[in-house]
């Protein structure tokens, strides 16, 4: 999606005609990129702690968790994703697993989150609390402890605070939270400052997003008085589509400050990447999709904490 401030005119211009639809989008990606580099991005005063949650599946929840934490850490930034979820779909599109633990292992404080750490291969900066099948059994373990709820909080802390202290801040942390509004999920949202949203341009796109805020609210009232709603990203838009735009709307209406402006296509590469071990954002780095996470990205980074 083309930005309102981008100039009116591009080098990519050329590529457009009136009878070339495909050649206008292409000049269009183009354009944002060039927008998006040459304004850079903006690094926090601090970590900033962001839980990628929506209980409806197949929004592009996971997709847009770990392309904007790619898009983020290729930037410049150091970047943590903590895959909560799981299914363990993060981990997959960021390489698998390594042999020294799961995000479980760190809730059931057999390991460190450090002890766990994988970084990717082809983005340095960016690291991977991963995930496993085994998780899913530690909901009834964790609800069995007092504070099961606070582990996650509780570990992120320890390995942020180690990291300050050997002078390698983290810059910002995603925790990809399940589909559902499990005790998981609630961990992750007593562990962060902020949520992210991901919404798919379709009907019914705010369905069940009254569920998700409640929640969120509960997870205030519990343990995390300053937890908010920083953001929402429309995800799985059909450009020049009537239904997409009347979605658009609907989501900008009810949360003006909080939508970006960018918005996530649909893309087959998107789709893609996760089956090959990559993001996007490696995977496809010209395409639209890969384009559209990096202006979001951008626009994330500039938004205060």
């Amino acid at each position: 999606m083309k930005s309102k401030d981008m100039e009116s005119t591009s080098r990519w211009d050329r590529l457009g005609g009136a009878d070339s639809p495909l050649a206008n989008e292409l000049a269009q990606d183009f354009a944002l990129r060039d927008e998006v580099e040459a304004k850079g991005f903006a690094r926090p005063k601090q970590t900033r702690i962001i839980a990628v949650a929506n209980q409806k599946g197949g929004v592009g929840k996971t997709s847009t968790a770990v392309n904007l934490a790619a898009a983020l850490a290729q930037n410049g930034m150091s970047v943590l994703l903590v895959d909560a979820d799981p299914q363990a779909n993060a981990t997959t599109a960021l390489g698998g697993a390594g042999d020294r633990g799961t995000l479980y292992e760190v809730l059931m404080k057999r390991r460190r989150m450090r002890d766990v750490l994988v970084f990717n291969e082809k983005i340095p900066n960016l690291g991977l609390v991963p995930s496993s099948i085994s998780l899913s059994t530690s909901e009834l373990e964790l609800s069995a402890q007092d504070d099961g709820r606070m582990q996650l909080r509780n570990a992120l802390t320890t390995y942020l605070s180690d990291r300050r202290a050997h002078g390698e801040a983290v810059d910002f942390v995603f925790i990809d939270c399940p589909p559902s509004m499990s005790l998981l999920s609630i961990s992750a949202l007593v562990a962060a400052q902020e949520v992210l949203i991901p919404v798919q341009a379709e009907y019914y796109a705010l369905e069940g997003l009254s569920q998700l805020l409640a929640t969120i609210e509960s997870a205030r009232q519990m343990a995390n008085p300053d937890l908010r709603v920083s953001t929402i990203i429309l995800t799985m838009v059909a450009k020049n589509t009537n239904l997409s735009a009347e979605v658009a709307q609907n989501v900008r209406q009810y949360f003006p400050n909080e939508t970006l402006e960018t918005e996530i296509p649909r893309s087959v590469r998107i789709a893609e990447a996760p089956s090959y071990g990559e993001t996007v954002m490696t995977y496809a780095p010209r395409s639209s999709g890969a384009i559209a996470y990096l202006a979001a990205a951008r626009e994330l980074s500039e938004r205060s904490e």
